[in-house]
C-alpha cells in the first residue's frame, strides 16, 4: 500500500485512455518541436524542471522533460495524476504542506520536489491526457497571468499533438487508415477480452463508386466518400472507431456492442446510405453499400481473426447481388 494518499481517477477515464492510445504518441521520443516548448516554458518559468507529462492506466511517462532523468514514474506518485481531473492549472506552492504530497518519494527523495504547477493537455473532445508541467526545488505560486501563460503554453503543445495525429488521416475522408486501424483494432480487442465486453467489426464497400469518378469526376467521388462517412459517424459512439482502408473499402469497429445492435446498426447504415442525395439523385444511379459484419468470439486469439471473418461476410453480401449487409458469426 503507498505511504501517500491514492490518486483520483477522473470520470471519464476509460475514453481518457482510449484517446491517449489514439494519439498514437506513446513511447514516441520526444523531438525539436517539443523541446522548443519547454526551453521557452523553462525561460519563461525560470524552473529547473519542466515537463510533458503524459498519464496512462499505471504510469506518468514523460514526451519530453527538461530537469529530469527518469523517463517514468509510477501514476500514484505523479503529481499530474491529481492535475489532469480539473480542466484549470492545477498548483501546488508547497508539496510539503500538502497532505497529498508531502510523504510522496519524489518529495522527500530525488528530484526533491516543493513546487509543482500543471496545465492540461486537453483533447478537442475535453480528456486530459496528461499536462505541461513546471516544477521547482523551492516553494513559490504564479500569479493568474502567469497560470494563464501556462494554460496558453500547453494548448500550443496539444496542437502539437493533435497535428500528428491528424497527419495519419486520410486526407479526404478524415479517418485513420489501414495500419493505425489495425494498431488501435488491436489494443480494442486484448480490452475487450480482457474486460469479457463485446466488440463488433463491420467492413463496408461504396458499391460502383468508379461510376460516379467516371461519370460525374473524381471530385463528386470525393463528395460521396465523405457523405458517407459524415453519414457513418452520426452512428457510432464515442469509443467506437471508423476507418478508411481502402479507396472505397471502410471499417466501423463497434466498441461494447453486441450482436443485434450491431446487425441494427449495420443495416440502419445501409438504408440511410441509399437514401443520401448527390450529383447522382436525379439520374438512374443509386448509392448504395454492401457490408460484413461479424462480432468478437471466445475462439479469436487476434484482432486479424475479426477482420477475415468480417471480410469473407463483405464478399458474400458483394457476391449475392450488392446492397445488402452479410453476417458470419463463429461459435457464439
Amino acid at each position: 500500500m503507498a505511504p501517500y494518499p491514492a490518486y483520483p481517477v477522473p470520470a471519464d477515464e476509460d475514453q481518457r485512455l482510449r484517446d491517449l492510445e489514439r494519439y498514437g504518441i506513446l513511447e514516441e521520443d520526444g523531438d525539436e518541436y517539443f523541446d522548443s516548448i519547454l526551453d521557452l516554458t523553462a525561460a519563461i518559468f525560470e524552473t529547473p524542471i519542466v515537463a510533458i507529462s503524459l498519464v496512462e492506466a499505471d504510469r506518468q511517462w514523460f514526451l519530453a522533460r527538461r530537469g529530469l532523468e527518469v523517463r517514468e514514474t509510477p501514476r500514484e506518485m505523479a503529481f499530474c495524476a491529481h492535475a489532469i481531473v480539473n480542466d484549470d492549472v492545477m498548483v501546488v506552492p508547497d508539496a510539503r504542506a500538502d497532505e497529498r504530497f508531502r510523504s510522496n518519494p519524489l518529495v522527500f527523495a530525488d528530484p526533491h520536489i516543493r513546487f509543482y504547477a500543471g496545465a492540461p493537455l486537453q483533447t478537442p473532445e475535453g480528456h486530459n491526457l496528461g499536462t505541461l508541467c513546471v516544477i521547482d526545488r523551492e516553494p513559490r505560486d504564479l500569479s493568474p497571468e502567469q497560470r494563464k501563460l501556462l494554460y496558453s503554453l500547453a494548448k500550443i503543445a496539444m496542437r502539437e499533438l493533435e497535428l500528428r495525429r491528424l497527419a495519419h488521416l486520410c486526407p479526404i475522408t478524415g479517418l485513420p487508415t489501414r495500419h493505425t486501424f489495425l494498431n488501435i483494432g488491436a489494443r480494442e480487442f486484448v480490452r475487450s477480452r480482457r474486460d469479457h465486453h463485446p466488440l463488433s467489426l463491420l467492413l463496408f464497400d461504396v458499391d460502383n463508386l468508379r461510376l460516379i469518378n467516371n461519370r460525374w469526376g473524381h471530385a463528386a467521388g470525393d463528395q460521396a466518400l465523405t457523405d458517407v462517412v459524415q453519414l457513418a459517424r452520426t452512428f457510432l459512439q464515442e469509443q467506437d472507431l471508423a476507418a478508411r482502408l481502402g479507396d472505397d473499402e471502410f471499417a466501423l469497429l463497434l466498441v461494447g456492442t453486441e450482436r443485434d445492435q450491431a446487425m441494427a446498426l449495420a443495416d440502419g447504415l445501409r438504408s440511410a446510405v441509399a437514401h443520401l442525395h448527390g450529383v447522382h439523385t436525379h439520374s438512374d444511379f443509386h448509392l448504395h453499400i454492401s457490408g460484413g459484419l461479424t462480432v468478437l468470439s471466445p475462439s479469436d486469439r487476434h484482432f486479424t481473426d475479426l477482420i477475415q471473418r468480417s471480410d469473407r461476410a463483405l464478399e458474400l453480401a458483394k457476391g449475392n447481388g450488392r446492397n445488402q449487409i452479410a453476417c458470419l458469426f463463429h461459435d457464439l
